[in-house]
């Protein structure tokens, strides 16, 4: 682990909101997060992972399958079948469904969008077989904007932020996150502070 702490050439401010919970899905300068890639003395400024409420669609719908049985007791569809394999098939139907729940929640654990003081990190996992990882150099930043679209989004305040990056290098968009304006303010603010450091580096 590693102590993260605002350096004088990053002065970002902080954000209303935010949380130190490095379990949560909007953690402003954590102090006990590391990536695989981060380099000595690279410090995150924002570590994010979409808001929990997009977890409510496979929530909801792991309880339906698990009780599913039970619903469904009135229509024997395995009647047919003798005593040992209908408690056969219905152990797979619940590890099915436990396998489910799990990988869905896994995919929301690992799915991280990370801001450091260098670069913007975008960690795609599909399952615990593949995973994908997209960054961009904070001087490589042209521009953010955010979108905040539905009632839903509005009242939970998260939504999508647009990192638009120069030359062909791909554009990164972090889906679905807790306080996108400030997301996006923060990103601004740190690329205003790398053009700086730049032209006191020429001055120099």
């Amino acid at each position: 682990m590693i102590e993260l702490y605002k350096s004088e050439s990053k002065k970002v401010h902080d954000a209303p909101g935010h949380t130190h919970n490095p379990l949560g899905a909007y953690c402003f300068r954590p102090d006990n997060v590391t990536f695989e890639t981060q380099d000595q003395g690279e410090k995150i400024v924002l570590f994010l992972r979409q808001h929990p409420i997009v977890n409510l669609p496979w929530i909801a719908l792991t309880i339906l399958l698990f009780f599913a049985p039970a619903i469904l007791i009135n229509f024997p569809l395995l009647s047919f079948l003798p005593a040992n394999f209908q408690f056969i098939a219905h152990l797979i139907w619940y590890l099915l469904v436990a396998a489910y729940s799990v990988e869905s929640a896994l995919a929301w654990f690992f799915n991280v969008y990370i801001v450091t003081d260098e670069r913007v990190v975008d960690v795609d996992f599909t399952n615990l077989l593949h995973r994908e990882i997209t960054e961009a150099k904070i001087d490589n930043i042209q521009d953010t904007h955010h979108a905040v679209g539905g009632v839903l989004r509005t009242i939970f305040n998260f939504g999508d932020v647009i990192i638009q990056t120069a030359g062909t290098a791909q554009n990164i968009d972090f889906e679905r996150v807790p306080n996108p304006a400030s997301v996006s303010r923060v990103i601004q603010e740190l690329r205003l502070e790398e053009e700086q450091e730049k032209i006191e580096g020429r001055v120099r």
